[in-house]
């Protein structure tokens, strides 16, 4: 019988030592790394039976280590190990697909078991290909029907589809409100390459007739196309009977797709696929409910403190720089008082229209609340933000506000805005900070500050 390895990660030299001399008496064959980015690199590698990780690590945590473990051919199992539980991480551990969940301090009977539980239900996996084959297929399309977060949803999934192919490339795109086809995963294509395909299947968006492979002269390549098409796989994404999207698999740049009969396997797959997709664009739909300012389809300011957070962690990873913008409309309460709270909120929703125009769709607006916006400008430091501030700010100065109603109102706006770390290293300093910077200007109004800018 083939020996078992099992490769323990963890960033503590204490824990590492722990497992292996526990393993060890198990007759295992212990590997070990104490890295999430070094587990990656070996589990990539091969020969890998059963991965007992930690779950939080600098890095690449355990369930970015438990993803990539899903994603090979032969994917080992995963245990994921914590001291820092919650029901919360159990669930989330589990639905991504890993074989159980240990809470340090642990019995080392109780490790011993679990993984001598993990064997021998490897080995009789393996002892009928068939079985496995299936098996595997079914488990992986139960973790596709259950992920409710397209970023995670759709790559996994171009990533299944594929390797029941062999191998390929791949792309899946969700209409925006204009219809217009958005790459949200790629997988061996770039983005204007994406949209190029996306655009030339035009013709199937409103085609629900699951998963097929396209007849070559349906469809016509140009410039963009990546290089190489030989064949296209595509399977809709829907959500209550109407197409939002769209996974196409494109063959390998060196040639077709490798000779094999996966029709039904691709068929099951899909339709897991579909059953996560439609959760997961519910959920999305319903998250957006609770994050989006009714008056002016903005997000509101509960989104923004998650928005920030996630910012953040982004600088702090890749060293990035982000600015906060505050924008506070000035006497605005004239034209309530004058014209009516209605007239108010028309007003208002003009701003907001008005200030999409005036920044990138990779930036977000919100509506802090009253007449204050806010906006958060990513990869964008104080010399960046300011040529944004004072766009906004010339922009509202310039409209002529409820022209439909006769009133042809206008308004001014003072904003304030603050750089990320350089005027604040934290999320509430950071609102502060740019919330400062306008009050600052409203001894002037109509202005632009930075908080790096001394009040007058």
């Amino acid at each position: 019988m083939a020996e078992t390895t099992i490769l323990v990660v963890d960033d503590e030299q204490f824990f590492l030592h722990l497992y292996s001399d526990i393993l060890k008496e198990g007759n295992f064959v212990v590997e070990t790394c104490s890295s999430g980015t070094e587990a990656i690199k070996r589990i990539k590698q091969g020969g890998v039976d059963i991965v007992l990780t930690d779950m939080v690590m600098p890095g690449a945590d355990g369930l970015e280590v438990l993803l990539i473990a899903q994603a090979q051919s032969n994917p080992p199992d995963v245990i994921l190990v914590t001291g820092h539980a919650s029901t919360e991480s159990a669930i989330q551990a589990l639905k991504n697909g890993a074989r159980d969940y240990l809470t340090k301090p642990f019995d080392p009977d109780e490790l011993v078991h679990l993984l001598r539980t993990c064997i021998e239900q490897r080995r009789l996996l393996n002892e009928n290909y068939l079985l496995k084959t299936q098996i595997q297929l079914f488990q992986r399309g139960q973790i596709l029907a259950s992920l409710i977060d397209l970023d995670r949803l759709l790559p996994q999934s171009i990533n299944s589809l594929l390797q029941l192919l062999g191998d390929g490339r791949g792309i899946a795109f969700i209409f925006d409100k204009k219809g217009r086809p958005i790459p949200k995963a790629m997988l061996g294509v770039d983005e204007d390459q994406a949209e190029a395909i996306a655009r030339a299947l035009s013709y199937l968006h409103d085609n629900d007739s699951g998963f097929q492979f396209l007849d070559k002269s349906t469809w016509t390549p140009d410039n963009n196309w990546p290089e190489n098409v030989l064949t296209l796989g595509y399977t809709p994404l829907t959500c209550e009977g109407t197409v939002q999207g769209g996974l196409v698999l494109i063959n390998p740049i060196e040639g077709p797709f490798p000779e094999a009969s996966y029709s039904e396997h691709l068929t099951f797959l899909s339709e897991q696929i579909h059953l996560g997709f439609e959760n997961a664009f519910r959920f999305t739909d319903a998250r957006e409910l609770m994050y989006t300012d009714d008056l002016s389809g903005l997000f509101n300011h509960r989104y923004l403190h998650l928005a920030i957070e996630k910012e953040i962690s982004r600088s702090s990873r890749y060293g990035l720089k982000f600015s906060l913008v505050f924008l506070d409309l000035d006497h605005f309460k004239h034209i309530n008082d004058v014209h009516g709270h209605l007239a108010g909120s028309k007003a208002l929703s003009e701003v907001a229209a008005i200030l999409l125009e005036s920044v990138r769709e990779v930036d977000s607006l919100f509506r802090y609340g009253g007449d204050e916006f806010t906006a958060l400008l990513i990869e964008t430091d104080e010399k960046g933000a300011r040529i944004v501030a004072e766009r906004m700010r010339s922009a509202v100065e310039k409209m002529i506000f409820l022209q439909e109603e006769g009133i042809n109102s206008r308004v001014t706006t003072t904003i304030g805005f603050a750089t990320y770390p350089d005027h604040a290293d934290t999320k509430f300093q950071l609102i502060d900070m740019a919330d400062q910077a306008m009050y600052h200007g409203k001894k002037i109004r109509n202005t632009s500050r930075s908080a790096g800018e001394k009040s007058d």
